[in-house]
């Protein structure tokens, strides 16, 4: 009994540690500020009379003069002319004495025959240039009477984009099946040779035209930077000792690293002649093989902490620097790595920065030699949970413990506006607030995890609103760094690659939304949209209020359609983690099928479950109101009827999108119901739920399934999680019978049953009668006559195993042969090998003892499927602590009985001394351990877990896909192996204690007496 009591502590513990890792827990999270409604838009004002365009000579006005001129033509008016020396121009340029601190600020003035536009350099009189231009295109007065001769600039000074979809190509073969996860953004490896002379000049060709085009465009959208991935591919470490140290000399990476430099030093240096700014970008840390090979000799490690590794970088900074001297500062991120994101070639990062002393001693290191240069850090302070800077991204104490007393003057930190991923739902990132370091705050143009732009979703008010409150609380925060193509797999979404490929417009006006309002924050977003939608889509009065409109509905349609809106707006915790507020989609486009998400967000929501499913519902219904507004215009309005046909195209997706996923949502949702509470009627409401799904679904993948521009939605986890769930009332139902089975046959073992069985008589009884022992009273199990029959010796081991194999069956659902093999697995190598412990001498009570702490658990186990099945078993696990505390408090502690009962057998059945019992006992449990361990290390962890989950569907079938199993829930690699390790440890201390004892002097023991009679010890024993 004292046994059994520390046991049930022990497990109590465990059960405890457990609940604190899975444990689920929720608050309210403090919303966004609230987005304003739309208000009136402005008309269309005439395009202004322009025939002639004076500017200073030279390219970069020239280009901005161009802007000019292409929107007047635009409106559908003549183009004008561009000269450098027009007299009486209808437009003119000067530059004049500075009278404002902006490089960027210029005056306008409208009096007169014609217009003039002044500025102290060319910088204030491009901006000024592209932003006339912009009101032109928009169709609003080209000077407002409170704006004539009044100095104009920016609120925000810098303004940086993404490189777009420069050096990506659309080849349809690439997106078809949607499941290529790399998230390289590398613009360049598509002109990497694999020799001399590097660099296919043909490909730099085309990238330069696409950068060009970029380039061009940004600026007319506001923008004034650029950053373009890259590092190491562009650096020798001429500067390391002899210049040969990192690469030997010959070595292929520093032709190739100055054949790169020729090549592509004159493509981005493009965008700094035309005004813009140019950062690189890469992760950190950055190795190569040679380069890690280098440190591990030099530095002993790749001990980030050490100055003398920084050191390296440092060289190859500084050598960046020189080699493109148009390069205005390295923007640098620590918080994603590895292999998914490399791109071919064997330039790869580590996730090696992850502590506060690591981040300082890279930021301090790199921030010198930028110092020396007169250029600037960007450090992304996106962590995403990794190390003990985990939570730096979102938290305010851990952003001021690491850079809270860092004051450099070339350090700017880059922050997300978003506290977390680009979801909606979150809050504004708190860490915007603190902090007097220069700052930018980024933003998403293609919402990666709202269908990576393929439908309507329109964020110029949350950016707008965003971006006015994080400038209100912060006067440190000096830009923006906007995506207009990047963020998620390159080719796992549709196939639209912005300015180039597909119906990229859908997201472009997000784009422009954020270059309008970091020029002025103040600027009405309807009006933003309006002016977007006049720019691009179409300059008709009526189709474009009905397009704004559809705009503005745009992101109730996706809150309400993509998010579980109870579970979105709570700040939630599981599984030791901060899970996103979508999960029922993970990551992208998987409709996961794991009870460990559905369950989690049903717990969440069941207090105001009925309107999570409304809210779905009412997607559709604002969806469906949208394409038909949308549609019921006249395709001759829109700039193009291919516009027109796009758009609705992308409603008609968003509708069958949503439908879908509506379904889906009220189906899984009223399972979980039926597994928390066991109502009929949400059993009926899930199975019809469920009729209705199917057909959605098959719908959607037939109308959608291998369309590259608008892909189906991939429903693989949400059909194996439905169809186990399916399973659950007959997996309860054959709990049931096996259970009722079950103790059945142990009562038979009972002194009752016995005498029903005639005095314990008839074939078979004696086993029963041992099991009932062995599961009653194991210290008597000794005590239990010999003389067991041929059935008795059977049926003793057989019901056991019966039992373990139906019962383990049924909990996973009649679908997991992992979890078979490796539970019964080591039921059986633990059998055999205690076995062999008693070999040649009756195993009778052997297999008794064994099978009655298997029929025990078994029993225990039925008992906890008899309800709903394994749905709610998991459940329970998931999302009922109190179930979950009892529940493995009593499962552990039957879990350790085995070995005691074992050790107990050995002792008074087989006569071995309780030391020797007790070494046997964890000899063969470390054993078993150990071949278990090492099976699981041999195949590979990641891969063993990624087998079991995906026939077990407790956690995201998209986890091993995307991320990582191990790698997302910080499961270490060698854990299997550890366990192996472990096991054999625990072996050979058990064959130590299993030595045999010396044989006392005589007279001074007496070792029979030490057994009960018919043990048949020996003194040898």
């Amino acid at each position: 009994m004292l046994t059994a009591v520390v046991l049930l502590i022990c497990g109590a513990v465990v059960a405890t540690g457990l609940g604190q890792a899975l444990g689920l827990s929720f608050t309210q999270s403090t919303p966004a500020p609230a987005v304003t409604g739309p208000t009136a838009v402005a008309p269309m004002s005439p395009a202004p009379s322009i025939a002639t365009i004076d500017v200073p000579a030279g390219e970069r006005l020239g280009l901005a003069a161009s802007a000019v001129s292409d929107a007047l033509a635009d409106r559908g008016a003549p183009a004008a002319a561009v000269s450098t020396d027009a007299a009486d121009a209808d437009l003119e340029v000067r530059l004049v004495p500075s009278f404002d601190d902006s490089p960027e600020a210029f005056r306008v003035h409208g009096a007169g025959a014609g217009w003039v536009l002044e500025a102290a350099d060319v910088t204030g009189a491009s901006a000024g240039l592209y932003s006339l231009a912009d009101r032109i295109r928009s169709g609003v007065p080209l000077v407002a009477a409170e704006q004539d001769g009044a100095t104009q600039r920016p609120r925000l000074g810098l303004r940086l984009t993404d490189s777009g979809s420069v050096g990506r190509e659309a080849v349809p073969a690439d997106f078809a099946a949607g499941t290529d996860y790399s998230l390289n953004t590398d613009v360049v490896a598509s002109a990497v040779l694999p020799q001399a002379p590097w660099v296919d000049q043909d490909v730099v060709e085309r990238i330069d035209a696409q950068f060009r085009q970029l380039v061009q465009h940004d600026l007319r959208q506001g923008y004034n930077g650029i950053v373009v991935p890259g590092f190491l591919e562009y650096v020798t470490f001429s500067g390391v000792g002899d210049g040969h140290d990192v690469y030997p000399e010959g070595d292929d990476h520093v032709a190739r690293a100055e054949a790169m430099v020729r090549a592509f030093a004159p493509v981005f240096g493009y965008a700094h002649e035309m005004g813009m700014k140019v950062f690189f970008l890469t992760d950190m840390l950055a190795v190569s093989p040679p380069l890690e090979d280098y440190l591990e000799r030099t530095v002993g490690s790749l001990d980030v902490t050490d100055p003398d590794l920084w050191s390296v970088y440092q060289a190859g900074l500084a050598e960046l620097f020189d080699s493109m001297p148009f390069v205005d500062g390295l923007m640098v991120r620590v918080g994603e790595g590895g292999s998914v994101y490399q791109a071919g070639w064997d330039f790869s990062s580590k996730l090696a920065v992850t502590t506060p002393a690591a981040v300082r001693a890279m930021l301090d290191a790199l921030l010198a030699t930028a110092g020396e240069h007169d250029r600037d850090v960007i450090f992304r302070s996106w962590t995403v949970g990794v190390g003990e800077v985990g939570d730096l991204h979102t938290n305010p104490a851990s952003y001021d413990a690491v850079l809270g007393d860092l004051h450099d003057p070339h350090l700017v930190v880059s922050t997300k506006f978003t506290a977390g991923d680009f979801y909606s739902h979150l809050p504004i990132n708190p860490t915007l607030a603190i902090g007097d370091q220069r700052r930018i705050v980024e933003f998403q143009a293609r919402r990666e995890f709202e269908g990576f732009g393929a439908l309507p979703n329109d964020l110029v008010a949350e950016q707008a609103q965003a971006l006015q409150h994080v400038l209100a609380a912060n006067p440190h925060v000096e830009g923006v760094w906007n995506w207009t193509q990047d963020g998620g797999p390159l080719r796992a979404g549709p196939m639209t690659l912005y300015l180039r490929t597909g119906f990229w417009q859908m997201y472009d006006v997000n784009t422009y939304g954020v270059g309008r309002v970091a020029w002025d924050p103040a600027t009405e977003p309807t009006q933003v949209t309006a002016d977007w939608v006049r720019q691009t889509l179409t300059s008709d009065p009526a189709t474009s209020a009905v397009v704004v409109d559809a705009l503005g509905r745009s992101r109730e349609a996706i809150t309400r359609g993509l998010y579980i809106g109870p579970f979105a707006e709570k700040s939630v915790k599981a599984l030791g983690l901060e899970p996103p507020p979508m999960m029922w989609i993970f990551e992208w486009d998987i409709a996961t099928g794991d009870s460990a998400a559905l369950d989690s967000i049903y717990a969440v929501s069941r207090g105001d479950l009925e309107a999570a499913l409304a809210d779905g519902e009412r997607a559709v219904s604002v969806g469906a109101g949208m394409r038909d507004a949308v549609a019921a215009t006249d395709p001759s309005t829109w700039r193009s009827p291919a516009m027109y046909r796009s758009f609705v195209d992308a409603l008609d997706y968003e509708t069958d999108l949503l439908t879908t996923l509506a379904a889906y949502r009220t189906m899984v949702l009223r399972h979980a119901q039926w597994l928390d509470t066991g109502s009929a009627t949400a059993r009926e409401q899930w199975h019809a739920a469920e009729g209705r799904y199917r057909v959605a679904r098959a719908d959607h993948e037939a109308r959608y399934g291998g369309d590259v521009a608008l892909p189906a939605y991939n429903f693989t986890a949400a059909d194996l999680g439905s169809a186990r769930a399916d399973r659950d009332p007959s997996m309860a139902w054959l709990a049931r019978v096996l259970l009722a089975l079950l103790l059945g046959a142990v009562a038979l073992g009972s002194a009752p049953g016995q005498r029903v069985l005639r005095g314990g008589r008839l074939p078979g009884a004696r086993a029963l009668r041992a099991l009932y022992v062995a599961i009653t009273r194991p210290w008597r199990l000794a005590d239990v006559a010999t003389g067991a029959t041929r059935t008795d010796r059977v049926l003793v081991w057989a019901l056991p195993a019966a039992a373990l194999v139906l019962s383990r069956a049924v909990f996973t659902w009649f679908s997991s042969s992992a979890h078979l093999a490796i539970t019964l697995g080591g039921w059986l190598l633990f059998a055999v090998l205690a076995r062999l412990v008693v070999r040649g001498r009756d195993p009778f009570h052997l297999w008794a003892a064994i099978g009655g702490v298997a029929l025990l658990r078994t029993a225990l186990l039925l008992g906890a499927l008899v309800l709903r099945g394994p749905g709610h078993y998991w459940f329970g696990l998931w999302a009922d602590p109190a179930a979950r505390t009892a529940y493995v408090t009593v499962a552990f502690a039957a879990f350790c009985w085995l070995f005691v009962v074992v050790s107990i057998v050995l002792r008074r059945r087989y006569g071995v001394f309780s030391r020797r019992a007790r070494g046997l006992t964890a000899a063969a449990a470390g054993l078993t351990l150990a071949v278990l361990g090492g099976w699981v290390a041999a195949i590979g962890l990641e891969q063993a877990l990624t087998l079991w989950n995906d026939q077990m569907a407790l956690l995201p079938w998209g986890l091993s896909r995307i991320l990582g199993i191990t790698v997302y829930l910080g499961i270490p690699s060698w854990s299997a192996a550890a366990a192996a390790i472990v096991g054999l440890g625990v072996a050979v201390v058990g064959l130590l204690l299993a030595l045999p004892q010396s044989v006392p002097a005589p007279g001074t023991l007496s070792v029979t007496s030490s057994y009960p009679a018919g043990a048949g010890a020996s003194v040898g024993e």
